[in-house]
């Protein structure tokens, strides 16, 4: 088996590794040659959560599972708080065939998500970004995002203001200005918002929120999180990554308990990918897109990873 230690990964994978990995998974998904496999989730107290996310995909030929979850306390400790590891099985016979550090993978595969979901969601004239939460997981958002659409500026707000300097970096990096505004702004100004907060209410209000935006909100993968209005969901195309999930742990599972919102209202965003589905409809349609995180994207850039690694001699092989 190899194994590509989490030290490895970084300068491994870059936003377009990581954006066909996860593009061709999701169509993968919508032709049914690929599925998940029920979430394990378990709380152990003091806000650690563990759980397991896994999957089949039948067209890349990869079966695996990613262990992981969340502890509070690793910060104190020099550690970031999600830590997980992706595990990778022969399909044929079982047999372990890789163990990959999945933590920056993690960050990688939700970024890749959001910005699949510009690139086939979000209108061609897209101008403005919008970020919603300055988090960790922000700049890599932001980094995937700019591959997608020639944007001229970043427009943002976090809950806490003190954290905006990430997003302020991010941008100045990428070459582009960037403004702390509050969210009433944020709506009025950007074409793409993405939210990526751990919010259990919503932030982003309907008022907010203008024709002709797409909205990729990725911080909703547990009941009880919650970033958007349900409002702005009835009035929008909704796309995800799995309906089921969605629907449970996502960000639709609000509107879904209001009725404002239908499982039949849901596409897959493999479907658009496929051309099964047309997408946006209009330059005045409202997209949203639910990320709410699912296994078989965990398996894809794990798996890409390993590619990577072992041409670049990076991974290392043991005897099971």
């Amino acid at each position: 088996m190899w194994i590509v230690p989490e030290s490895a990964i970084p300068g491994l994978l870059d936003e377009a590794d990581a954006f066909a990995a996860i593009e061709s998974v999701f169509a993968a998904m919508a032709r049914d040659d690929a599925y998940n496999f029920p979430v394990v989730r378990e709380a152990l107290g003091g806000g650690r959560q563990y759980g397991f996310k896994s999957g089949l995909d039948r067209a890349g030929g990869q079966l695996g599972v990613k262990a992981g979850g969340y502890f509070p306390g690793n910060a104190a400790k020099g550690m970031i708080n999600h830590q997980s590891t992706v595990f990778l099985f022969d399909p044929d016979t079982g047999v372990l065939s890789a163990a990959v550090g999945g933590n920056l993978l993690t960050a990688l595969r939700t970024a890749a998500a959001s910005s699949v979901s510009i690139a086939h969601l979000a209108r061609k004239d897209a101008k403005v970004l919008g970020m919603i939460g300055a988090g960790h997981q922000s700049a890599f958002q932001m980094r995937a995002a700019v591959k997608q659409r020639d944007f001229e500026r970043v427009v943002g707000w976090n809950y806490h203001p003190e954290m905006l300097p990430r997003l302020a970096e991010t941008a100045e990096a990428l070459g582009l200005p960037f403004e702390a505004v509050s969210l009433d702004e944020l709506g009025t100004q950007a074409d793409v918002i993405i939210s990526i907060t751990s919010s259990e209410a919503a932030s982003l209000m309907d008022a907010h929120v203008r024709p002709g935006t797409h909205i990729a909100c990725m911080g909703t993968d547990t009941k009880g999180k919650q970033e958007l209005e349900p409002a702005i969901l009835a009035r929008a195309g909704v796309f995800t990554d799995e309906v089921a999930q969605a629907v449970s742990i996502g960000e639709c599972q609000h509107a879904v308990a209001q009725g404002l919102l239908a499982e039949g209202d849901i596409t897959a965003i493999g479907a658009v990918i496929n051309g099964a589905h047309p997408g946006r409809t209009s330059g005045d349609q409202i997209t949203v897109f639910d990320g709410t995180g699912v296994g078989l994207q965990d398996i894809a850039v794990a798996a890409k990873a390993v590619e990577l690694a072992r041409e670049k001699d990076l991974a290392q092989e043991v005897a099971l």
